[in-house]
This record gives C-alpha cells, structure tokens and sequence, in this order.
C-alpha cells in the first residue's frame, strides 16, 4: 500500500522516537489505530556493515499491517545497499531521516545536517527509488532559526521522487525547544502535491484536531506526544480502546518484549516507558524511583504489580 493510498483520509502515525519506538510499543499503537507506526532510526552503515544492535531494532509484529522503517546516512550507495539488506525485506516503506539535531549525527553530515545540502538529500531519495520500495522522509523546516528552506527542500525532495514527507515545526538550532511552526508546515503542505504529514507538540485529540486545521496536511505524526498513552491513537480515530487500565497496556507491551528479547534487555527498556505510564499521576514518583532502581525484570514487574495506580481506569 503506497503512502497516497493510507493517507486518503487524515489519519494520526507513530514518530520514530530514538529509545522508545521499539516493538512492543509500536504494537500498543497500531492496535490502537495509528496508520503507521516507524522503527526507531538505524544507521545504514550499521545494518549494511553488520552490527547485531542495528538488526535488534527491527522486529516487528503482524499489527503493523504496513511496516515502516527509518534510516539515516549520507552515502546515496550505503544507503540503498541498506535498502536492499535482507533484514528489510519486510518493510514496505524506507523513511529517511533528515531531521535529527544531534551532534554526532549532524557532525557526520547526517540528519538535519542535510538540510543544508539538497542535491545530497535528492541524490539519496533517487538512490532509495532503485530499491523498489516506497520512499519518503522526515525533515525540520531549516536548519539555522533565522532560515527556513523547508518550502524548497520539499520541492526538491518531491521531484526526486519521495511519496511522503513529514515536516517537524522547529530548526535544527531549536531542537526541541519552542513551540512547532504550525503556519510554516502549512506553506510546505501548499507547496507540494505529494502527503505531508505534520509533526511537533501534539498530545491530545484536540491538539490533532488544531494541528490538521492549521496546516491542512493529510495526518499527523505524534512523538513525545505518545509516551505513556498509546490509546491516544484510538481516541484520534474514535474507535474503542484496546485496553480499560494501563496495566492491561503494560502487560502487554512486556509481553511482546519478551517474545524478541532477553528478560535483561527488557528491563532496560521497559524502566523509561513505565516511567511515562505514571506522568503526572499522584504518587507516581515513589513508583518511578522503585521502577528506576530495579535490577532485574522480576524486580521491576513486581514494583508494576504493587503499583494501585496502573489499575486506575484510563481517563
């Protein structure tokens, strides 16, 4: 299914969140309803060069009906050699990153770094194109506060042959800081006859709802946004949730972990996701703390299973 064919109505899509879009959690928001959910970004050197960590990233579950991966490089040839790794041969759709600001990624002229150099970032869309499946990508509206080149990197990233962007409202020299430019996707989404969907600041139905009639894209991409609440998605496309307690929610993210990973693995990363499935409720702290010093998973399911507060029926 192309991305024109998923994107014929709006429709809300989980974010490539480094550390958190793992595959338990991109189960929890596809069974809610989210249209797609991405893989955390891999490195295309990583996968094509062999590194163990970069494939344990890619797991998936059947609830993605349309799987979705993100990638990150330079090299138009490393990254269709990644295209065409056989560790993605499930995947219908190869999302570039052309938005992270981190230094590490932007120093080796990764990420937002290529904002600046649009012939790079067309080099590499015309690259993915051989590999046969759908391409698109992820971008900020520019790289430096006080230069927004969003509009014409679209254009270009258009012509050479992206299905889909997705805009992020803020710089490279913001970060994450501020507020996302609603208006300036807007001019993006004019600017272009391909889907673009908008990204940044929203966390509730309401928040959609203003983003969509901002900026007229065709759905909305939902990052931080999601933490903690992945039947935020179901409330989006008002269908019944699939969970009545977050501990339903949490048993069964766990439970996928464990069918991909080690128990030890899963500790790890389960700690910052429980840590989000109490934001903002009275006595979460002393939950998080527990949750935080746990050593083991029988630790840290048991600090779950004493926690009154994930039996609280989700509002």
């Amino acid at each position: 299914m192309s991305p024109a064919e998923i994107f014929d109505a709006p429709k809300a899509v989980l974010a490539p969140i480094a550390g958190f879009s793992d595959v338990g959690f991109r189960r929890l928001c596809a069974r809610a309803g989210a249209a797609l959910t991405y893989t955390e970004m891999i490195s295309a050197k990583g996968l094509v060069y062999g590194s163990v960590k970069t494939e344990d990233l890619l797991h998936t579950t059947d609830a993605e009906k349309v799987k979705a991966v993100q990638i990150f490089g330079r090299e138009p040839e490393i990254m269709l050699a990644a295209a065409r790794h056989p560790a993605l041969e499930k995947f219908d759709i190869v999302d570039v990153n052309m938005g992270c600001p981190v230094p590490k990624i932007v120093g080796n002229g990764e990420g937002s770094a290529l904002l600046k150099e649009p012939e790079q970032a067309a080099k590499i869309v015309r690259a993915l194109k051989l590999s046969g499946k759908h391409v698109t990508v992820k971008f900020r509206i520019g790289f430096e506060q006080n230069s927004r080149t969003g509009v014409d990197f679209a254009k270009i990233l258009q012509d050479a042959g992206a299905e889909l962007l997705t805009v992020h409202g803020r710089t490279r020299e913001q970060f994450y800081s501020g507020r996302a430019d609603r208006e300036y996707i807007a001019e993006v989404v004019r600017a272009v006859d391909i889907p673009v969907l908008a990204n940044g600041d929203v966390d509730s139905v309401d928040g959609y709802r203003d983003m969509l009639g901002v900026t007229g894209a065709a759905g909305v991409m939902i990052a931080r946004g999601a933490l903690g609440q992945p039947w935020l998605f179901a409330d989006i496309a008002g269908v019944k949730r699939p969970w009545r307690t977050r501990r339903e929610a949490v048993d069964e993210h766990i439970a996928t972990m464990l069918a991909f990973h080690s128990p030890v693995y899963v500790a790890a990363n389960m700690k910052k996701h429980l840590a989000y499935f109490v934001k903002g409720l009275a006595g979460g702290k002393a939950f998080k703390q527990r949750v935080f010093e746990s050593t083991s998973l029988e630790e840290l399911t048991a600090a779950a299973r004493e926690c009154e507060l994930l039996d609280i029926p989700i509002a």
